[in-house]
């Protein structure tokens, strides 16, 4: 790097140790999402996973130590959540990722800043899903179905809002409510299953109280198969039109099988909606016209784009949100660089 001195260079140093705080959904990948990264530049990692997949915390240790990786530097820790911010509290640990829910995000985020350590947030979501006039409904119908339902709903980049052309309301609609009336509710080890049971009770609390403050503002529920008799906290999927923006379905981030369904008339009416949310993790746009897309991309407000694909984190690719969807990235180069030092040398004559 041409400075004017004799060498001039950089280099990526570890921080020292990262904690990351994981969620209890897609246990395995979240924290190989934080953690490869900051191991690559030379971080060692402790782990603190969500209650309810403490196996799953052990397990990954174990796979760890079995790739010939030293003991100590990957540790699962089966404590509360107290404890993991202790260890904030007493700089015990020189970095902190979380991947969970804003109000988590807020406390970490909080605390980790009163004591200047660096925190990279992945928090919760409420994708847009945007269907171009030129789109073919029916294949566009068949993947937002898909993207909703990732994880019986339970994915914070599921696509959470569908943003419709209006000249595409009836085909779209008829097609959504067609594929919905197809899919499979029950054992998630049935590879035939589309929907699942949610994780914890107080799911299906919160899902009710949001559909029900939809319907009750005049929203239009349109239910799709009834779930199995039986165990499991099922939730039966629905569709909801009429959308006013002060309804929850809209307002809070919808951990499960709903979809709300907007309808717009022009391409800057869907960029306005997309963007009129707290959340902004990713976004996905339906058209065959690619030259118009990669425009609207950069209207749009999230930290990832896919167009006529579902979001989804790739390794190779940074991943993170704007706004109340977090700070930082995860994967790929700028990934690695979140917990390093990225220190300048420069060196003249003596």
């Amino acid at each position: 790097m041409e400075t004017g001195a004799l060498r001039s260079y950089i280099t990526l140093e570890p921080l020292g140790v990262i904690l990351g705080i994981m969620p209890w959904n897609f246990p395995f990948w979240q924290v190989f999402r934080f953690a490869i990264p900051a191991l690559a530049v030379g971080n060692a990692c402790v782990l603190k996973p969500a209650s309810n997949v403490a196996a799953t915390g052990l397990a990954l240790e174990g796979l760890f130590l079995d790739s010939g990786m030293p003991p100590n530097v990957f540790q699962t820790l089966l404590v509360e959540s107290r404890t993991a911010m202790d260890l904030i509290e007493r700089e015990a640990v020189d970095g902190v990722s979380l991947t969970g829910s804003v109000e988590a995000g807020a406390q970490v985020s909080s605390l980790a800043g009163r004591h200047i350590l660096k925190t990279v947030l992945e928090l919760g979501g409420s994708d847009p899903f945007l269907v171009l006039q030129d789109a073919d409904p029916a294949k566009a119908a068949r993947m937002a179905l898909q993207a909703r339902m990732i994880n019986s709903g339970q994915s914070c980049i599921a696509a959470k809002r569908l943003i419709v052309a209006q000249s595409l309301a009836a085909p779209f609609c008829e097609a959504l409510e067609r594929e919905l009336n197809q899919v499979r509710i029950g054992d998630p080890m049935d590879p035939a299953t589309l929907i699942g049971p949610l994780a914890k009770r107080g799911f299906l609390e919160v899902l009710s109280g949001q559909l029900e403050d939809a319907r009750i503002k005049g929203a239009r529920v349109v239910y799709g198969p009834a779930p199995p008799a039986g165990k499991g906290f099922f939730f039966r999927p629905a569709v909801v039109y009429e959308v006013r923006k002060d309804m929850r379905v809209l307002t809070e981030e919808v951990f499960g099988p709903v979809m709300p369904v907007l309808f717009a008339r022009t391409e800057e009416e869907m960029v306005r909606l997309a963007n009129a949310s707290p959340y902004g993790l990713g976004a996905s746009i339906w058209t065959r016209d690619l030259t118009r897309a990669e425009k609207l991309a950069k209207d749009l407000e999230a930290g990832f784009i896919a167009v006529n694909d579902l979001v989804k984190s790739d390794p190779r690719l940074p991943f993170g949100g704007v706004k109340k969807s977090g700070v930082g990235r995860e994967l790929s180069r700028y990934g690695m660089r979140e917990f390093a030092n990225v220190k300048s040398v420069v060196i003249k004559e003596g």
